[in-house]
């Protein structure tokens, strides 16, 4: 891939254009980027390129004559298909199909950078292919431009990036807009980085991805969405979860915890009242006695064990972490812990009902994990019953594995068995 600049700020464009990646492919002979200098083809000792315009008006438009043979040179120095680009404020909207189509097509590119007032339009009648803006504002110059549309094109060029997967996956490739991007620390600020992305499941970090980018061109650029033909029937199953989670409360802020203390006790009662509630609906034989108790969390609050998780300052959830072994845990069936080692068990968990089925359950779960660690504890147990599918699935996706069945104390008259899940820490980077 060729591209001519054709430029009054050669030097500049040049500059720009030779550095970082783009310079390196350079260097390799995937591209030849030139900056040609207008001012070079004039016929005067003024080396003039503009006049006033016919009819009056402000400013100075570019002149025709040095345009046509700076473009006659550069043209003359080529030998494969060329299409001449004039970056003007009235050209068509410069798109990620745009690049691509002038990548596939043509082996050579002319840009030329209007200046002033514009250029000659007898220019552009007689020499241009096309005209191709940025977006609806104006610039002084085309430079900007011309730097978009090669830098747009060149990354394209097998050997510049990479890898093919380097573009494929970014903003506009698909119509989509790209997902969003992490790197060290885990936790800034208090914002972590989401734990799908910390337990190395790629298809699960592909389908997180996904829907990711869904998300965000629905809620950022419904123009492009509108346009969208989706007939992946993962991708449809992913718009569904995204309708059904639109619906419910947004994090906007970072999700806390804290040790719980009694004056937290009416709120937490209230969540438990709502999960109870929620847990007979989905027929989870499980918190359906008077399990549990106001008294029971007022223990785990004097043993610091009972934890109010908190977002934009109101009690949004809760978990109980406890450094008690469980008696009954030593009698797994159909399987085993993965690890004898010293564990905690995370006993008691639930989120307000305006936060249920959102990112708030997997936030707190995180917090759990942190708290583990603060206890210095690289291994928590937790067990749950079998129809309490949103549990399991929030474990699951938090990186836990189910190790076997086990029969937990519980109200008489109620199911005691339950599915035990583990999870190992790995040392936080």
């Amino acid at each position: 891939m060729r591209i001519d600049i054709m430029t009054l700020f050669p030097d500049t464009v040049y500059a720009f254009l030779h550095e970082s990646i783009l310079g390196r492919a350079a260097k390799k002979g995937l591209i030849e980027i030139n900056c040609v200098q207008i001012r070079d083809y004039t016929e005067n000792k003024q080396r003039q390129v503009d006049d006033y315009p016919y009819g009056g008006g402000w400013g100075c438009v570019m002149m025709a004559q040095p345009l046509r043979s700076c473009l006659e040179h550069v043209l003359s120095t080529s030998s494969g298909p060329s299409r001449v680009i004039y970056l003007s404020p009235q050209g068509a909207p410069f798109t990620q199909e745009t690049a691509k189509r002038l990548k596939r097509d043509y082996e050579h590119l002319v840009l030329v950078c209007g200046h002033y007032e514009g250029v000659d339009e007898r220019f552009i009648e007689a020499c241009v292919d096309e005209e191709i803006s940025l977006g609806d504002f104006v610039l002084t110059g085309g430079e900007i431009a011309a730097m978009a549309v090669a830098d747009a094109v060149c990354r394209l060029v097998p050997g510049v990036l990479a890898d093919e997967a380097c573009y494929t996956g970014e903003s506009h490739w698909d119509g989509l807009l790209e997902y969003p991007q992490y790197t060290r620390p885990e936790c800034w600020e208090g914002r972590r980085v989401p734990q799908v992305l910390l337990e190395g499941n790629h298809d699960r970090i592909r389908r997180w991805r996904r829907r990711q980018q869904l998300e965000r061109t629905m809620a950022r650029r419904p123009d492009l969405f509108g346009k969208l033909k989706l007939t992946d029937p993962e991708d449809r199953e992913l718009l569904r979860q995204i309708s059904r989670d639109r619906g419910r409360a947004r994090l906007t802020g970072p999700v806390t915890s804290r040790p719980a203390e009694p004056a937290d006790l009416p709120g937490i009662m209230e969540i438990v009242s709502y999960a109870k509630k929620s847990l007979k609906e989905h027929g989870v034989d499980q918190w359906q006695g008077i399990y549990p108790t106001p008294d029971s969390f007022l223990e785990d609050m004097e043993r610091g064990e009972c934890f109010a998780v908190t977002h934009e300052g109101e009690l949004a959830g809760f978990f109980v972490l406890s450094r008690l072994p469980e008696e009954s845990y030593e009698h797994i069936t159909d399987g085993k812990w993965s690890a004898d080692m010293p564990y905690c068990v995370l006993h008691r968990a639930a989120v307000a009902e305006k936060y249920r089925g959102g990112e708030l359950a997997r936030r707190m779960l995180e917090l759990v994990q942190d708290q583990a660690r603060a206890y210095g504890l690289r291994c928590i147990r937790v067990d749950t019953h079998r129809k309490n599918k949103a549990m399991r699935q929030l474990l699951t996706d938090g990186g836990f594995r189910y190790r076997g069945n086990l029969v937990i104390r519980t109200d008489p008259g109620h199911d005691p068995a339950r599915q035990a899940y583990e999870k190992i820490l790995k040392d936080k980077k």
